[in-house]
């Protein structure tokens, strides 16, 4: 009677596992940034957990190198503010006859998707340190930096373009684009 009971209980379990499958979570996906890079940029592996995406964008000709454009997001509440990082990023570009970057740089800000954004960009000679705390700098005459602040509700993201004076003109309408796919959804 004991071994009926058995499989009778299991034949009901069988039976009411097929009856209600498992039912997936519908727990709703936390939002985050959504992008979409032009197809022409080549896509690299990230360096560091602080970089989202990074990407080379290939040489303009004439140029000796190709320029590096990062997608960096270092958690809510860290990264420091948009003007602070404005800021910093024109310090990093020196003027060849010596005059004020802040006179040089383009500062602007928008709304796309309904993200704020805020962009700067500005050329000279690029010399930002080499890594944090390396002491050792950059010095490379005729580069371009253009950068900008995403602004989410999960915190800012940021996005930072150097390379060689015309290889960042190149790409410019493409980095334009590429701004106006994010999407915080």
């Amino acid at each position: 009677m004991a071994d009926m009971l058995k499989q009778i209980t299991l034949a009901v379990i069988v039976a009411s596992s097929s009856l209600f499958p498992a039912q997936e979570s519908t727990k709703p996906q936390s939002p985050t940034l959504k992008f979409s890079a032009p197809s022409d940029w080549v896509e690299e592996k990230t360096s560091s957990t602080m970089r989202v995406a990074q990407y080379k964008l290939p040489k303009a000709p004439g140029d000796s190198e190709d320029a590096s454009l990062v997608l960096y997001y270092f958690g809510q509440g860290q990264g420091g503010g948009t003007a602070a990082n404005v800021e910093r990023w024109i310090g990093q570009m020196k003027q060849p006859d010596g005059g004020n970057s802040n006179d040089k740089a383009k500062e602007e800000s928008l709304t796309i998707n309904g993200l704020k954004i805020t962009t700067v960009d500005v050329g000279g000679t690029y010399t930002a340190e080499m890594a944090p705390g390396s002491g050792t700098f950059y010095n490379n005459p005729n580069y371009r930096l253009r950068a900008a602040v995403i602004e989410t509700p999960k915190g800012s993201y940021y996005v930072k373009l150097v390379g060689p004076e015309k290889t960042v003109a190149k790409w410019a309408k493409s980095v334009t684009e590429f701004l106006g796919t994010f999407e915080f959804k």
